[in-house]
């Protein structure tokens, strides 16, 4: 880990995520787009919970081709497409995440770029 969570504002208030966190060596960076949680086949699974595990899955082997883990997130930017889903990503998102604080966005719009996507998981990550 090359990178340093610092819970230095109001995140200790509000959740799992850090407020800021600082690279502290001089890192490889990579940037996903918003990950969706659809398989690599084009299959949608039915519901927020079992698209935000696999949108977590696609995320991880996005970071595994790059030679990067979770561990190496340094960002992240959530889109849910219903106020309603957030305990059910939260819950995803702490089962995949564990201990790790990464700086963390989580943000509600009416519709992604197709209508049957329920989330879409953004990061960035840095590695050494």
């Amino acid at each position: 880990m090359n990178h340093t969570p610092r819970n230095i504002g109001v995140s200790r208030h509000i959740g799992t995520y850090s407020d800021a966190v600082e690279v502290t060596r001089s890192p490889r960076w990579l940037y996903t787009a918003g990950t969706p949680g659809m398989h690599p086949d084009g299959h949608l699974p039915e519901g927020i919970e079992a698209q935000s595990r696999q949108a977590w899955d696609n995320v991880k082997a996005v970071l595994a081709k790059a030679g990067m883990g979770l561990e190496d997130i340094v960002k992240v930017n959530t889109t849910l497409t219903r106020a309603d889903a957030i305990p059910a990503y939260a819950k995803v998102r702490a089962e995949t995440m564990g201990e790790l604080r990464p700086a963390f966005m989580l943000q509600i719009v009416e519709q992604l770029i197709k209508p049957e996507l329920l989330v879409e998981i953004e990061v960035v990550a840095a590695n050494a």
